[in-house]
Parts: structure tokens; C-alpha cells; sequence
């Protein structure tokens, strides 16, 4: 509407400010391909400008992500279901120095059981933080912890970088002969 009553005035020579016949006091910049130039054009019809990218190619585009109106739709049953069923996931962590283990229910995401080799009890009877008999305590004293939170079953699934032998397996095995049944997926 901005750009039909500046066309009248400009056509009819009038002036908001009195005088001749002069151009109006504002454009807005919008790309137009002509010969590769920008030129001066009103704004696009969804009221938008169109930007250029740096080396004034093409302009940018924005691709907005679909999103399904059913969210559980592509998830299977098991899928769905594994959380409730199976509600308490293992996590092993080993590093250079130490080792630690969680067990986490999945669906309040809360820690009910947390051993670790940089802990104080354990700290100082082990003779090395980070070796298979470190991990083979820290697997019981978890079992412990997990016996107490009336814990007997647990999921593992290793990470992507992470192989199922030597510590991490130290561990799980720990944990199973100690008395808590570790149900362990492998890719």
C-alpha cells in the first residue's frame, strides 16, 4: 500500500514537504538479479527483505525442518516401552586416572547407585585408580550400593567409542557375580 501511494505521488508530482516534483525519502533494499546488479525495489511480497550472500550470489535460503504431527508415530513398541521395562541403564566410565559406574533409572533420570575410585573409602586401599583390580572393586562396591536401593537388574549399552573387553567388561562382570543380572546389548 506504502509503495501505491508513493508511485501516485511521485507520478503526480507531489511533494510530502512541498515543492516540485522529487523522489521519495526512503527505499528499501531488496536483491533483484538484473545482469548480476542489486537494484533499488520495494519490499517483497511477504514482507521480508531478501539478503544476498558475501559474494552477492545468491540469496540465502532458509529450509525449515518438517515436523510430524505425531511425534511417536516412527517409534516402535519396544522402542516406546524398553524405559519402563527395563528402568535401570549402567554407565561405566573409565579414564587414565580413575573409574566410575552409575546406575541411572531412565525414566526420573535419577542416580541410584555411584561408585567411583576417586571416592575416599576406596581411594585409599587400592594400590592404582585405574587398573582391572580397581575396576573389579568398583564393580562390587556398586552391587553393594545397588542391593541396598533394591536394584537387581540393569541394562548396558557400551558407547560408540567404547569396546566391551578389558576394564569395562572388568566391571560389568564384577557387577554380575556380585549379584545384580546385567542384561548387556551389544551392536
Amino acid at each position: 500500500m506504502l509503495k501505491h501511494v508513493l508511485g501516485k505521488a511521485r507520478n503526480k508530482g507531489i511533494n510530502a514537504f512541498g515543492g516540485d516534483k522529487v523522489r521519495p525519502p526512503f527505499f528499501v533494499l531488496r536483491s533483484s538479479f538484473h545482469n548480476g546488479q542489486v537494484h533499488f525495489a520495494p519490499r517483497s511480497f511477504f514482507g521480508v527483505e531478501d539478503f544476498l550472500d558475501d559474494d552477492n550470489s545468491r540469496p540465502y535460503t532458509y529450509q525449515k525442518g518438517k515436523k510430524s504431527k505425531n511425534p511417536t508415530k516412527h517409534i516402535s513398541f519396544k522402542q516406546r516401552t524398553v524405559a519402563y521395562m527395563e528402568p535401570f541403564t549402567l554407565d561405566v566410565f573409565i579414564s587414565k586416572r580413575f573409574v566410575s559406574a552409575s546406575l541411572t533409572h531412565r525414566v526420573t533420570s535419577k542416580q541410584v547407585a555411584v561408585a567411583g575410585t576417586n571416592s575416599k573409602d576406596i581411594k585409599a586401599v587400592l594400590k592404582s585408580r585405574s587398573d582391572i583390580p580397581a575396576c573389579l572393586a568398583v564393580g562390587a562396591i556398586l552391587a553393594d550400593r545397588a542391593r541396598e536401593a533394591d536394584v537387581y537388574t540393569a541394562s548396558y549399552t557400551p558407547r560408540e567409542r567404547d569396546k566391551f573387553e578389558g576394564k569395562v567388561r572388568a566391571v560389568v562382570q564384577s557387577l554380575i557375580d556380585n549379584g545384580i543380572d546385567v542384561k548387556i546389548y551389544l551392536d
